[in-house]
């Protein structure tokens, strides 16, 4: 298992070029998984919907376990980069946090069936479970570190401790990218709400 571990990250850290056939497999097992489930999906569904021959697939990826790892990357990957706002004034408390939120409740809604894939995978593959555990994990503990930050400048004062109020944050996200998914006409509502309870809590900006 960790030679099949190493193997598989290796790869993807190999192939993170941002290769045309290899994203269309990528987009196209996503969207496999969450028509047919993990099980029931093959490699010739996955190359079917990607319009990609099997020796195209075998280019990029050596199973459907591994092109499944590789997706739970992406998203783990998606959600921290929520957390980078190039473009925004990082000074504006306000303007960060309504990006952040943005593009992590954007993030969840557009992944949530795959997320639901990975959680049952989780339970029975080793490193599945390690990286489910960083999908929920590493977002929350970096975004306690930019509280801890803001802390020390005298920019904010939260009214609970950084990592509580990045797991309250974490799950407010969550709960409306649920909505939002339903319901993409909520989005922005969704963010606006989203912004302003993290911002009281955070003790330190207005909406913008």
């Amino acid at each position: 298992m960790a030679h099949e571990h190493k193997a598989w990250a290796v790869r993807t850290a190999r192939d993170r070029t941002d290769a045309p056939a290899r994203a269309r497999l990528l987009d196209a097992a996503e969207t496999v998984f969450a028509r047919l489930g993990y099980g029931p999906a093959t490699v010739a569904d996955i190359t079917a919907e990607a319009g990609v021959s099997r020796a195209g697939f075998y280019v990029y990826f050596a199973s459907k376990e591994e092109v499944f790892r590789v997706l739970a990357v992406r998203v783990r990957d998606a959600f921290l980069a929520a957390q980078e706002v190039p473009g925004v004034d990082t000074d504006d408390l306000g303007a960060v946090a309504e990006a952040s939120v943005g593009a992590f409740i954007a993030a969840y809604a557009r992944h949530l069936p795959l997320l639901g894939l990975l959680e049952q995978q989780a339970r029975t593959d080793p490193d599945v479970a390690e990286l489910w555990r960083e999908i929920r994990e590493r977002p929350v503990r970096r975004h306690a570190r930019y509280i801890r930050r803001l802390v020390a400048e005298g920019r904010a004062r939260p009214v609970v401790a950084p990592l509580a109020l990045a797991r309250a944050v974490g799950g407010m996200c969550v709960e409306f990218a649920r909505h939002a998914a339903e319901r993409p006409q909520a989005y922005g509502t969704a963010v606006r709400d989203v912004t302003a309870l993290y911002l009281r809590l955070l003790g330190g900006g207005e909406p913008s």
